[in-house]
């Protein structure tokens, strides 16, 4: 091959390889182009929800608002009751599933990861985890509310604490499995039985991680509506009874903001206010605990 050929053959490649480059580049900046204007997108209607909860929602707040029961229509008051309400309901739930839901995370990870009974958990857990909210409420109505003939707080309580456990479970079991396997076999190695090495090592290890979900866990019921539609119901009294009929926060948010009555629509307003605010916090609470150092 003459120098001339090899030249032209040079340039002819180098044309090419610039051909595809240019190519590449162009597809890469529209890429570019389209995930920041997705981005743009879904933060201009975050940016709108959390502005719209700020401005209406402080201005529905009152030192009533936290002091007084929910209103007649056209009158004060203000959503105590379902403040109370919605913090009983909540506190059980976390009390009674997020015990199971670590246990059940032990069981997963540390005593039988690869059993039937393990697979047949995980395929239960996945199955709760994608269930619709409401499908839960139903499932407490049919065996707690229409056996007993009455809605309750408790029966709201229950089905916040079936959507708890699996959240638990699986968190607690990804964070076991994370902890790397020459803590236990040194606990192992010194003699600690295996509750010990559980309870001192794994655990303590990745408590940080447990902790976070367990914070994710109430921070999502902390705004459910659907099953306390089918099982607490709601209440305009103040009443500490568990096994009466309750008010909560989001069935009253419902209920206000679907009324005609400015007074009930400022109060929904608050009562948006006030969850945003608490699931904001607990979200950050996670993430902070998940950045801190073991």
């Amino acid at each position: 091959m003459s120098t001339a050929e090899r030249l032209l053959a040079a340039n002819v490649l180098q044309a090419t390889r610039a051909a595809r480059f240019a190519t590449r580049k162009r597809i890469n900046q529209m890429a570019l182009v389209l995930s920041l204007a997705a981005m743009a997108f879904g933060v201009f209607w975050l940016v709108w929800i959390l502005w719209e909860t700020l401005r209406q929602g402080i201005g529905g707040l009152a030192i009533a608002t936290f002091t007084e029961m929910t209103p007649p229509p056209n009158e004060v008051g203000g959503i105590a009751n379902a403040i109370f309400g919605s913090l009983v309901m909540v506190a059980m739930a976390t009390f009674v599933g997020t015990p199971i839901g670590i246990m059940a995370g032990i069981y997963l990870a540390e005593y039988n990861p690869k059993g039937w009974l393990s697979s047949v958990t995980r395929f239960v857990n996945d199955i709760l985890l994608s269930a619709p909210s409401i499908v839960i409420g139903l499932f407490v109505y049919a065996v707690v509310v229409a056996y007993f003939k009455s809605f309750s707080g408790l029966a709201g309580a229950l089905a916040l604490a079936l959507i708890v456990i699996p959240v638990v479970i699986r968190t607690t079991e990804n964070m076991l499995q994370l902890v790397p396997p020459g803590l236990r076999e040194a606990a192992y190695a010194l003699g600690a039985p295996k509750w010990k090495v559980i309870i001192s090592i794994t655990l303590r290890a990745a408590r940080a991680g447990v902790v976070t979900g367990i914070l994710l866990a109430v921070a999502r019921i902390a705004g459910e509506t659907a099953p306390l539609l089918f099982t607490a119901l709601n209440n305009q009294f103040w009443t500490a009874d568990i096994t009466q009929p309750m008010a909560s926060l989001p069935v009253t948010i419902f209920k206000f903001a679907m009324s005609p009555y400015e007074n009930w629509q400022q109060l929904a307003w608050a009562g948006v206010f006030l969850i945003t605010v608490a699931v904001l916090a607990l979200n950050i609470l996670a993430r902070v605990l998940t950045r801190s150092k073991l």
